[in-house]
């Protein structure tokens, strides 16, 4: 009747007691969230600089002249057996 879930008073009131001395009351709670948000804070810093910290993007291939051309026929192998 009072159940949550199939858990009576007596066992609600344990699991308070017990969450109240993880987290230790309230000065506890508001500290862990501005630990929280010193992390967000630092990853969010993290992510900006290393998108300044990249390469710039590649320059583009040289364009071929007219009557130049490219060897692009493949070596062989010479540790075949």
């Amino acid at each position: 009747m009072f159940g949550l879930g199939g858990a009576g008073p007596f066992q609600l009131i344990i699991v308070l007691v017990i969450a109240l001395l993880v987290f230790g009351g309230r000065g506890k709670i508001s500290s862990i969230m501005g630990d929280l948000a010193n992390g967000m804070k630092s990853f969010r810093q993290g992510l900006k600089d290393d998108e300044e910290s990249k390469e710039p993007a590649p320059k583009s291939p040289k364009a071929l002249e007219d009557g130049e051309t490219i060897n692009i026929t493949p070596k062989k192998d010479k540790t075949e057996v």
